[in-house]
């Protein structure tokens, strides 16, 4: 009898750690990326499908992080791509560091202010853990991401193709005017 309590106790123990390891899995809902409605920063609801047919990333920001710089380079892609069908969304998050620890109002005052932010903003949300939205689960799930896994830090980016389907995922250090995200976007918008 003490053999199979500590074999199952071992078990039970075993699948939690593998449960944590996992990302949250989506929501059966959600078909693509584009399949929900957010809040935005000034508490209008948005149904993300109003961008279907155009390419679209989706970064989690910070107004208090080492990469809060690249607000300046996601507006610069912002005024150079618009035009041809790109829409940038940005969705601060508080779950790295406490660095986005402002309202909604205070957010959309320092990115109009220190950055000029004109691309679309939505309200703070959790990206990451268990009380991430259910965008966040579908961008990160290993079932709908060719890209999965949690989000590490502030200022990553997913590329969202016309249809929804996520294209590419760029982590935080990579800059938005780098060779690398021009290229991916330049193909997507072709």
């Amino acid at each position: 009898m003490k053999k199979f309590l500590l074999i199952t106790t071992i078990m039970v123990a075993a699948g939690a750690i593998v449960a944590a390891e996992r990302p949250t899995e989506m929501s059966p809902q959600m078909s693509d990326a584009l399949d929900v409605t957010m809040t935005s920063l000034d508490g209008r609801t948005v149904d993300l499908n109003r961008y279907r047919g155009k390419v679209v990333l989706m970064v989690n920001v910070a107004s208090e992080c080492g990469y809060t710089y690249q607000y300046e380079g996601l507006q610069n892609l912002h005024d150079r791509y618009s035009d041809r069908g790109l829409e940038i969304l940005g969705f601060p998050s508080n779950d790295f560091g406490s660095q986005e620890p402002g309202s909604n109002g205070e957010i959309q005052d320092f990115c109009e202010r220190n950055y000029g932010v004109r691309f679309d903003m939505f309200s703070k949300i959790p990206v990451t853990g268990s009380a991430k939205v259910e965008l966040y689960k579908f961008l990160t799930s290993r079932s709908s991401s060719p890209f999965p896994g949690e989000v590490a830090w502030n200022f990553e980016k997913f590329l969202v193709g016309r249809d929804g389907k996520i294209i590419n995922r760029f982590k935080s250090p990579v800059e938005p005017e780098s060779r690398t995200m021009i290229g991916a976007i330049e193909a997507a918008l072709d």
